[in-house]
């Protein structure tokens, strides 16, 4: 049933949002919690490392993590390295470089409003930025240093290239060609191949698909070129870096995995993960049954379920990988919304207003209990999961939240009557929460995940005259976070140059500190980070006496064990 219009005591956001009340909720929602953190593991705290490194050392072509090759797509890093040098007279460079994420999600929101505009109208678009911001997942990595999220750039440049196929071929397939280069130059391989089924059924869906070929090749052909002279300049400065390069790629798409429980874990993940989309989707499927075969349905529905079988069949599954599955699923959810009946379109409002204020309430009473103490148990709670953290009342960040939480009460009484109402609440209400913890919980959450602490207390127990650390069973998390506020490069124990550090860190279990004790080696210090409360997360840092024999190899070590949808890059193993 249509919505019926009603009479607005005040007046609040038209709907659908447009100009500039979308752009700000959007901008507001990017750039909430970007900045005002340390570098966080996993990938925030890599990604930054590297950006540091060129900025610092000028690997450009090389890219390097912490003193050792890091081959992977460099364009990401070129643009986090370039932001942290220009804002470095305004913001420490981690948070200038994590910009570069502020910047891809962004065009991200507008791409997917373009392609939605093509295939489903302008009257309708709006749903779709609404919904892929909206979508937990999508939260969980916009606001952290993430290359996958230039990738998700390029797929929804990608789709908004081919649904213009139809009222402006050339310039489609200049996008679409565009689009595939960026892909490969900010994460190689894999974002090329998942948008070649893409191309396939939007050219069986066109009325003249040998023309349409054609252009996306020509466009293919043009974008090219970038990319083969970035190829052509890594060749010519390091063979071996380059073929290290597509080594990882190639592994990284060719690791054995089995299908039947990769695919339980990306649906377990994506029932929370593209949650509103997933629903949404699934009802405009059943709701447009009759349409399956109309180019707006089948386009975004048969492209979800290709990079579903194509990352099932050949890539573990990643938090992180599974940001590709979302543009396909928010295309095919966008009709969803309007033909939501009446009532399950009040019911999805509710609940995004009831979970949301809830949500809310519960983040200001953790505040509370963080610097007033009060509740009292909860206070406690909150000490014993970071130890030592003491909290202190900040106006500003106090300010900031009062207002969006006096504006989220606002929107619930004034947004008018209309089927964009429920997704405008959700994801107003998730923006709300995700500003809620920015600024009231981000120093207590900081405390537990950032190495800083960790790395300056190393620091104090190493001589201003260092020779040099050997480092066996570190993160590259850790690494990075080490050389990136210390300065401080290990080499990998089992190396020539390690043999005469006087120095060895390792993380883990040592069950072998007899052998170690035997061949001279004291341990002076240990730690870790105040959330990481088991005895495998702890680092040790062992000292070498005077004449002592070269450390034994470490290969009894109880480390750290990311689960399976941790964001830990496999391109190079820890040490």
């Amino acid at each position: 049933m249509p919505f019926l219009e009603e009479k607005q005591r005040f007046r609040g956001i038209a709907l659908p949002p447009s100009g500039w009340v979308l752009t700000l909720l959007l901008v507001v929602y990017i750039f909430t919690g970007l900045i005002g953190h340390d570098p966080w593991k996993h990938d925030d705290a890599i990604t930054i490392g590297i950006a540091y490194d060129i900025a610092e050392h000028g690997n450009w072509l090389t890219l390097q993590l912490a003193g050792r090759p890091y081959p992977d797509a460099p364009l990401y890093y070129w643009i986090a390295a370039t932001l942290g040098q220009l804002f470095s007279w305004l913001l420490p460079f981690h948070d200038a470089a994590r910009l570069a994420s502020g910047i891809f999600t962004l065009l991200t929101l507008e791409f997917v409003l373009l392609a939605a505009r093509e295939l489903h109208g302008k009257d309708q678009a709006a749903a779709a930025p609404l919904i892929l911001a909206g979508s937990i997942g999508f939260l969980f990595h916009a606001h952290e240093a993430q290359p996958m999220l230039a990738a998700l750039t390029a797929h929804t440049a990608a789709y908004w290239g081919l649904t213009l196929l139809p009222r402006a071929r050339w310039r489609a397939g200049a996008i679409f060609g565009c689009a595939l280069a960026f892909g490969f130059l900010v994460n190689g391989l894999l974002p090329i191949l998942t948008l070649v089924p893409v191309a396939a059924i939007v050219l069986a869906k066109s009325d003249s698909p040998l023309a349409d070929a054609g252009t996306l090749l020509a466009g293919i052909l043009v974008g090219a070129i970038p990319c083969g002279l970035w190829l052509v300049a890594v060749n010519n400065v390091s063979p071996e870096y380059l073929a290290s390069f597509f080594q990882a790629e190639i592994t990284a798409l060719t690791r054995p995995v089995t299908p039947a429980t990769n695919l339980s874990r990306y649906l377990g993940l994506l029932l929370w993960y593209a949650w509103p989309a997933l629903p949404l989707a699934a009802w405009a499927l059943w709701s447009k049954r009759r349409m399956l075969s109309s180019r707006e349905i089948a386009i975004p529905a048969v492209s979800f379920f290709a990079i579903l079988t194509l990352l099932v069949s050949f890539v573990g599954m990643r938090s992180a990988i599974a940001l590709l599955l979302l543009p396909p699923l928010v295309l095919l959810a966008v009709p969803g919304i309007g033909s939501l009946r009446r009532g399950a379109a009040n019911a999805f409002n509710w609940f995004g207003m009831t979970t949301f204020t809830l949500f809310a309430a519960i983040a200001w009473i953790g505040w509370s209990a963080q610097v007033f103490g009060w509740p009292e148990r909860l206070a406690q709670r909150a000490v014993r999961l970071h130890s030592g953290f003491v909290g202190e009342f900040d106006l500003l960040a106090f300010g900031l939240a009062l207002t969006f939480t006096g504006i989220w009460f606002w929107m619930i009484v004034t947004t008018p009557r209309s089927p964009m109402r429920s997704i405008m609440h959700w994801m107003a209400g998730l923006t709300l929460f995700w500003l809620l913890l920015a600024s009231l919980w981000m120093p207590w959450i900081d405390y537990g995940k950032t190495f800083r602490a960790v790395s300056a207390s190393l620091k104090e127990e190493l001589p201003g005259k260092l020779d040099c650390v050997a480092g066996a069973n570190l993160p590259l998390a850790f690494r990075a976070s080490l050389d990136y506020f210390e300065g401080i490069r290990t080499l990998p124990q089992k190396s020539d140059e390690a043999a005469k550090c006087s120095w060895l860190l390792v993380q883990g279990n040592v069950r072998d500190l007899g052998s170690l004790a035997a061949s001279g080696w004291k341990e002076v210090w240990s730690g870790n980070r105040p959330s990481d409360r088991r005895s495998s997360d702890k680092f040790h840092l062992f000292k070498r006496a005077r004449k002592a024999n070269p450390p034994p190899s470490l290969t009894n070590l109880e480390a750290e064990t990311p689960p399976p949808d941790a964001l830990t890059p496999t391109r190079i193993p820890a040490e």
